[in-house]
């Protein structure tokens, strides 16, 4: 379930917005984009694995809200750690150069 969206971190793109299956945030005028339907999250981890600037935490296996603080997501280095799990770094497939599916094109 998606836990943290960090303003600190986040650049204001939307991609997280974009790929969400189940419209879980709402974007701002100025600002990182809301969680406004947790509950309605999938737990399918596109909006962290797309995050360029890794300011999402998704919790795994979490079915209700766990309570967790930025301050312990960054202490941990959770931030963008399952992406990295993928073998994705910053927007980059790691090992998939020929994969085009890392990228997100957004239409206009």
């Amino acid at each position: 379930m998606i836990e943290i969206v960090s303003a600190r971190r986040c650049i204001e793109c939307d991609i997280c917005v974009k790929v969400c299956p189940a419209n879980v945030f709402d974007a701002t005028e100025n600002g990182a984009p809301v969680i406004a339907r947790q509950n309605d999250c999938q737990t399918c981890f596109l909006c962290e694995i797309y995050c360029p600037t890794d300011a999402l935490y998704v919790a795994q296996m979490a079915e209700e809200p766990t309570g967790i603080t930025e301050e312990e997501v960054e202490a941990r280095g959770l931030f963008g750690s399952y992406a990295r799990a993928l073998g994705w770094s910053r927007g980059k497939a790691g090992g998939a150069q020929f994969d085009p599916t890392h990228r997100i094109r957004v239409a206009q």
